[in-house]
């Protein structure tokens, strides 16, 4: 059961999200909350899994009270609701699970909280996390579980998962440090999922290939990641 935590000073928009979340599975309306100010009071009380967060509040507004939870250790996952879409950059900088614009529709909320359904599992170390795609004012988010392959495309990096392809503008440099748990580099411009990989064939050229479960792409091995590659084949089987 996702435990829900209402903050909003507006109480029709309190009303709106409480009359959606009563037809939502799996949930559970725990409290309000009016300010940024009374929430920091009732978030340890209620202690949700999930803020509902509206960010234009009088006093402490929803940024500033999300920037303040981000440094505690175990914080609830954050799905804003706003009337402004030009603050969703700023808005998933702050970890935030989602962005919804106000009326925010039943089938988004939805979305929402599955998408913070994932989120809490990876904070419990059942998965890898997020990769964040960032267009114009359009976010997404990608669970690095579902990650097949990443390569350099000029200043971006392409992203090949299960439903097919996503642009981030990370590097492969930062997302191999960031995730080196998780990736591994193959060549200078590609990196893998790890559990992604079912083994190696030579082509007719003798270029080492990679063979990836979910993808029928076989991007090559450079010699210099050769070695790595070998290893990492060998204790996965």
């Amino acid at each position: 059961m996702l435990k829900i935590l209402i903050i909003d000073d507006e109480m029709p928009a309190r009303n709106r999200l409480r009359r959606m979340l009563v037809d939502i599975p799996a949930v559970q309306l725990v409290g309000e909350a009016a300010t940024g100010q009374e929430a920091l009071r009732v978030i340890p009380v209620y202690e949700p899994d999930v803020l509902l967060l509206d960010i234009s509040m009088p006093g402490l507004d929803g940024m500033a009270l999300a920037h303040m939870l981000q440094e505690r250790q175990s914080a609830p996952a954050i799905i804003f609701c706003t009337a402004w879409s030009e603050q969703a950059v700023e808005a998933f900088e702050c970890d935030a699970v989602d962005y919804l614009v106000k009326p925010v529709r039943k089938e988004r909320l939805e979305t929402a909280l599955d998408k913070a359904r994932r989120f809490i599992t990876r904070g419990a170390g059942q998965s890898g996390g997020f990769l964040r795609s960032t267009l114009g004012n359009k976010v997404s988010l990608l669970p690095l579980s579902e990650v097949i392959c990443l390569q350099a495309e000029d200043k971006y990096t392409t992203v090949i998962h299960q439903q097919g392809t996503l642009v981030i503008n990370q590097s492969l440099l930062e997302l191999e440090i960031e995730h080196a748990d998780i990736l591994i580099r193959i060549h200078r411009g590609t990196l893998v999922a790890k559990n992604r990989i079912r083994g190696m064939e030579k082509s007719a050229g003798g270029q080492q290939l990679l063979l990836l479960d979910g993808c029928d792409d076989r991007p090559r091995v450079s010699r210099r990641n050769l070695p790595a590659v070998r290893k990492l084949i060998r204790d996965l089987t």
